[in-house]
């Protein structure tokens, strides 16, 4: 019902994370579950304009990448004054991520990301080659392919997972699940319907204050007892071998 990602390309990537940003409830529930594993040395990558930067504030270091300069432009203007944050436009499938390691990250983050990225074998490889072995990678991906339709494509999305092909994906990538979980239950009915039916390309602002305000805070207390066995989205803990 609610999209959890944003679109990769410079039209609609500052626009899009400032319309996300109404969803306060939604963002929290995901970050909550995503800042939990994460270590005190940090790579952020798809960092965007720093949503989810901000609650890592008070870490040893967090490095943002994204691909997009406007993204990365506000990112150093809302932290630029931080030492421990740094901005950086940059490919986690450019040679130069490797470079990274040399900061000694202990956790690379990248939420709603991954399926915006047509080599996803190779982008958790790079998250791997520059973690030590035990280190984490916590992801949040899109779920379904079923679910498919105009929102993904709009946004950019190469596909969505079940559990099963995300864990075959992150083992061959050089990394053991230490969770891995559907999320999100009544946004997988809400994202069919949009998807099959409306055959919407976006949702509307009304749609996200619905679903935040009054779905959300049902779903996280639901969820944190039950683990539900279908969601909108896959929420994912890895460890390097």
């Amino acid at each position: 019902m609610l999209p959890t990602e944003v679109s990769t390309t410079a039209e609609y990537t500052v626009r899009d994370q400032q319309r996300m940003s109404r969803a306060v409830n939604y963002f929290a529930w995901q970050a909550r579950l995503a800042i939990a594993p994460l270590g005190r040395r940090i790579v952020e990558v798809g960092c965007g304009i720093g949503n989810f930067t901000r609650l890592l504030a008070a870490r040893e270091l967090v490095i943002g990448i994204d691909i997009e300069p406007a993204c990365i432009a506000e990112h150093q203007a809302r932290f630029g004054s931080q030492p421990n944050i740094q901005s950086r436009v940059l490919d986690a499938m450019h040679p130069g991520f490797l470079a990274l390691k040399d900061a000694q990250p202990d956790s690379v983050v990248c939420l709603n990301v991954l399926e915006h990225i047509e080599d996803d074998l190779g982008t958790l490889r790079a998250f791997a080659s520059i973690l030590p072995p035990g280190g984490r990678a916590v992801l949040i991906v899109p779920a379904f392919m079923a679910l498919y339709g105009p929102i993904d494509r709009h946004l950019g999305h190469y596909r969505r997972y079940t559990l099963s092909s995300f864990r075959e994906t992150a083992e061959k990538a050089g990394f053991s699940p230490l969770t891995l979980r559907y999320m999100n239950t009544i946004g997988f009915f809400g994202w069919w319907v949009n998807a099959k039916i409306l055959k919407r390309q976006e949702q509307s602002e009304g749609q996200i204050d619905l679903f935040d305000k009054y779905l959300v805070p049902l779903m996280d207390k639901l969820e944190s007892l039950i683990p539900p066995p279908f969601g909108q989205s896959v929420f994912a803990v890895l460890e390097k071998k």
